[in-house]
């Protein structure tokens, strides 16, 4: 098979990934109106509450990392934006790796101490968790 057909068939495959909404109106049977259009709900966007509404709670865990430490920031009220905002700069003032997702902050390395101090100046309340 050529290149040039095996790159017709990969786009192909994500044009089609791209446009399969089918999970999204899993309870539509079926409508013979041609005219018909789904009409997808808008989910609302949490509101971010103000850092002093907030308690963060800061582990540590070493489950599931072969051992690595990384230090855990749970309890994050928001939007996903501000949420991987504090992330960065978390990361930034520490000077290392990490994520945000799922409502938590994900830092490699153990720096529940600093990043206690980091988010009380900005205002949050914390709360260390475990030994």
């Amino acid at each position: 098979m050529g290149k040039n057909n095996l790159l017709r068939r990969k786009r192909k495959l994500m044009a089609k990934k791209e446009n399969n909404d089918w999970k999204e109106r899993l309870n539509i049977v079926y409508s013979t109106n041609p005219d018909y259009a789904y009409q997808k709900e808008a989910q609302e966007e949490q509101q971010t509450l103000a850092p002093q509404k907030q308690t963060l709670r800061i582990s540590i865990d070493r489950k599931k990392r072969k051992g690595k430490s990384v230090t855990l920031i749970e309890g994050f009220i928001g939007s996903d934006d501000d949420l991987k905002e504090l992330a960065k700069t978390l990361k930034t003032k520490c000077g290392v790796g990490g994520s945000a997702k799922d409502g938590e902050i994900i830092i490699q390395g153990e720096f529940r101490q600093k990043i206690a101090e980091l988010l009380t100046q900005a205002g949050y309340k914390t709360k260390l968790i475990g030994g």
